[in-house]
């Protein structure tokens, strides 16, 4: 029997954490659970402002150094810079948290032919696949050589449940409008969050014997201000009735970054609501 005692497995206190897209719907509260666990959040999003303000909140609430960068994640230069500044200022890193993406969203009637797969633009799908898959993969190359480097980390890579079943189009569609111009989520959404769940497996496998783990956080969907038919339309289809809030997800990631997952990797956490049971 371990002799750490099962609260003081999930404490993170001193450990140093990335968040990509910190400046997002989840990045926030992703870094707000680490720094309620004693970690330090460094928040990483190009809407600087976005991002100190919530770092800024995180600070004083919690009593840690969390902190914001202004990285572009698309660029190798980028990253390398963003790990340096990080070892300056704190000496260590310990989580990364690959969280950043474009997020497509469903366009108003009037926009749809943008989101429609026959009309899908080239450079969206390149410019979506950059934040969320290159951007994860650049990350995860420069801050998991450090980890392997110092003995051990952990890696999360943050999916949606429409990495493992199909969006169900039905959801967006509008009263009135042309079958060829009807609201889908888009392709590059999927695509990126299948994506992520590979380089999951790839990375618990390429590092394992370097002590660092990886592993995939699957989410549901987020009520963030969606009109109410769509809110209902989507409870329809969860187990639990209901989408989720912003904040149930934190103690999945405080787990998963933390001693409490540690013979854990490769793995695809999932906090659905039930959904994919369906």
């Amino acid at each position: 029997m371990s002799d750490a005692s099962l609260p003081s497995r999930f404490d993170l206190s001193g450990r140093v954490a990335v968040i990509t897209g910190g400046a997002g719907l989840l990045g926030p509260r992703h870094a707000n659970a680490i720094a309620a666990a004693g970690g330090i959040p460094v928040l990483v999003d190009l809407q600087r402002e976005r991002a100190e303000a919530h770092a800024a909140d995180i600070a004083r609430v919690h009593g840690v150094q969390a902190s914001a960068m202004t990285v572009d994640i698309t660029h190798p230069d980028a990253v390398e810079g963003m790990l340096g500044e990080i070892l300056q200022r704190y000496g260590r890193v310990d989580i990364l948290v690959n969280n950043a993406a474009n997020n497509p969203k469903v366009e108003d009637a009037g926009d749809v032919p943008f989101a429609r797969l026959e009309r899908f633009p080239l450079a969206q799908w390149n410019a979506d696949l950059a934040v969320g898959l290159t951007g994860a993969f650049l990350c995860s190359q420069v801050v998991g050589r450090e980890l392997a480097r110092r003995g051990g980390g952990v890696i999360v890579n943050i999916s949606s449940e429409y990495g493992m079943i199909a969006p169900d189009q039905r959801l967006y569609r509008q009263e009135g409008v042309a079958e060829d111009a009807q609201p889908v989520k888009p392709v590059t959404y999927s695509v990126v969050k299948a994506g992520i769940m590979g380089l999951t497996s790839y990375l618990a496998t390429y590092w394992a014997e370097q002590g660092v783990r990886c592993n995939t956080l699957t989410v549901g969907g987020v009520l963030n201000g969606q009109p109410a038919e769509f809110v209902a339309r989507a409870a329809s289809r969860i187990p639990m009735a209901r989408m989720a809030n912003r904040d149930e997800y934190e103690g999945a990631i405080v787990f998963l970054s933390s001693d409490a997952s540690s013979f854990m990797t490769g793995a695809n956490l999932v906090v659905d609501g039930g959904k994919t049971c369906w």
